[in-house]
């Protein structure tokens, strides 16, 4: 229990620490702006300095590829339209448990607007209990929680290609305008640190069901709400640096990122800058990722973003480039994207109730292990049961 008599005390010197960082962000904020000019003026030179210079950069940096001064209005989402959008959930495996398994369920939505056709909200549940699909990953040296969560990615994409290319195949010549929305990043961080035999059971699926898409012609994009990305204000830190060559592992070795010469502005992020350039209904310029991992993408598949303002947030909207590089699936892309993001009053509607078909509460989780305890009786099966510890956590007095 939370003793709030204890916690008041705290509550003012809080309230103090973030009404100092206010003052503070105002002062970045208004540095950012001043080297956003800069760099602006400047900006096919820093390009090229990049690329010349990007392999001894200690940090991350995304490049433009519109002029920095960019505001695009985004078109009204066409009456009739369709939006695919799928989320996922598990169940982890669990020793006390009466079987050492794992579940995931992915949450599939498509919504139809102004076709009068019935909308899919369902879940697909997948129970992995094989000794081969459990303990796959201890030969990398990868935790079954880690492994479940990348299965999961895999399977959130599969299954969007599945349903969104199923209804659409194939492809008419005056089929109405679609998206298909995952929640997060398209810049799967994760792989990078995982052995290449680890990355070759992810990243081949997730690339394949990309293609389907591709081929179908059905726009992808990720929403990533409350972004903390820096790689759009890290490229103005190529403008900001004082050295003659931006050669950090020369230059800057020796100093922590915060300590570095070309950091006046953080820790600002780019959503804060972006909110005060943009105005609702707004995107700003695309950029390209060059995060170290897409390198292992196909060309096609690499990722871009742009910042686009919704109403009541600023969002980092990314797409693979077959998105970015053809304006009408980018701009039905996007015009469909705000749109769920108003119909959901502040986020995609259709992410959010993905995310709600594939959530597993407490109550789901103790249905399916009570329904596998009666499977395994049947079965023959006997002494299956919780273990003790478990027991006792669920019929505490307390």
């Amino acid at each position: 229990m939370l003793d709030l008599a204890k916690l008041a005390s705290q509550i003012p010197g809080i309230s103090q620490h973030f009404q100092r960082e206010m003052t503070a962000s105002r002062q970045r904020l208004e540095r950012a702006q001043v080297l956003i000019r800069q760099t602006h003026a400047k900006q096919q030179d820093l390009i090229e300095l990049h690329e010349q210079w990007r392999d001894r950069l200690i940090f991350s940096t995304a490049t433009p590829v519109e002029p920095l001064d960019t505001r695009v209005p985004i078109t009204p989402a066409p009456y009739s339209h369709s939006v695919f959008a799928t989320d996922g959930s598990q169940i982890s495996p669990s020793h006390h448990e009466i079987a050492y398994c794992y579940l995931i369920n992915i949450g599939r939505v498509m919504l139809h607007y102004g076709q009068n056709l019935h909308p899919l909200l369902d879940s697909v549940p997948e129970v992995y209990y094989k000794s081969e699909d459990i303990y796959v990953a201890k030969q990398w040296g990868i935790r079954v929680e880690e492994w479940m969560g990348y299965r999961r990615t895999v399977l959130e994409s599969e299954m969007l290609a599945e349903m969104a290319c199923g209804w659409v195949n194939p492809p008419g010549p005056h089929r109405e305008p679609n998206l298909a929305l995952v929640d997060g990043s398209l810049v799967y961080w994760f792989l990078e640190t995982l052995p290449h035999d680890a990355r070759d059971r992810l990243l081949p699926p997730m690339q394949a069901a990309w293609s389907q898409l591709q081929a179908a012609k059905i726009p992808m994009i990720g929403y990533i709400s409350a972004s903390r990305s820096l790689e759009a204000l890290n490229f103005f830190r190529l403008n900001a640096c004082p050295h003659p060559t931006p050669n950090c592992i020369v230059n800057c070795s020796d100093l922590l990122d915060a300590q570095m010469p070309c950091q006046v502005v953080s820790p600002l992020r780019d959503v804060t800058l972006w909110a005060y350039l943009l105005e609702p209904g707004q995107r700003g310029p695309l950029w390209r990722s060059h995060a170290r991992i897409l390198n292992s993408y196909e060309e096609c598949h690499r990722v871009y973003f742009c910042y686009v303002h919704v109403g009541t947030e600023i969002a980092r909207v990314e797409m693979p480039a077959w998105v970015a590089e053809d304006s009408t699936l980018l701009d039905q892309a996007l015009s469909l994207m705000l749109a769920q993001v108003y119909k959901g009053y502040g986020y995609p509607i259709s992410l959010s109730e993905a995310h709600n078909y594939a959530v597993v509460k407490a109550a789901d989780r103790v249905r399916f292990f009570a329904l596998l305890e009666q499977e395994m009786l049947k079965a023959g099966l006997r002494n299956v049961g919780t273990s003790y510890k478990e027991a006792r956590k669920r019929g505490s007095i307390a």
